[in-house]
Formats: C-alpha cells, sequence, structure tokens
C-alpha cells in the first residue's frame, strides 16, 4: 500500500493544454471585442473571433482526451 501513484484525473500535459485553450478561447473573446462596427457586424466579429474560440474548444477537446503517460 505504499504506492506513490497520482490520484489527478489528468496528467501535467493534459493542464497545459488546457491552460493553452483557455488562453485561445480568450485571445478570441478579445478579438470579437475588437471590432468597431455596430453588434459586431464586421470580420472580426463575424468570422475571425468565432474561428479563434473554435480553435479553443478544439485544443480544450484534445486536452481532455490526451492519454497521460504513464512516468
Amino acid at each position: 500500500m505504499s504506492e506513490n501513484k497520482n490520484n489527478f484525473a489528468f496528467g501535467k500535459e493534459n493542464y497545459k493544454w488546457m491552460l493553452i485553450g483557455l488562453g485561445v478561447l480568450l485571445l478570441g473573446f478579445i478579438v470579437m471585442s475588437l471590432e468597431s462596427n455596430p453588434q459586431g457586424q464586421g470580420f472580426l466579429g463575424m468570422t475571425l473571433g468565432p474561428i479563434i474560440i473554435l480553435a479553443g474548444f478544439i485544443i480544450e477537446f484534445f486536452a481532455i482526451f490526451k492519454k497521460a503517460k504513464n512516468d
């Protein structure tokens, strides 16, 4: 019973990718808020921002389902 087993749900690499994904999501929302057209109807609010946010969610999905290495 003296095993030094890690009881965390994810590994260190998973948490690193989760933080990167959150940063990308935040960047997407910031890009959308920079839109100068009313109600965000320009390129930044309607095209670039949502693409960046989608990339952030894909990174989060990858981070959750990535297998942790058994060190």
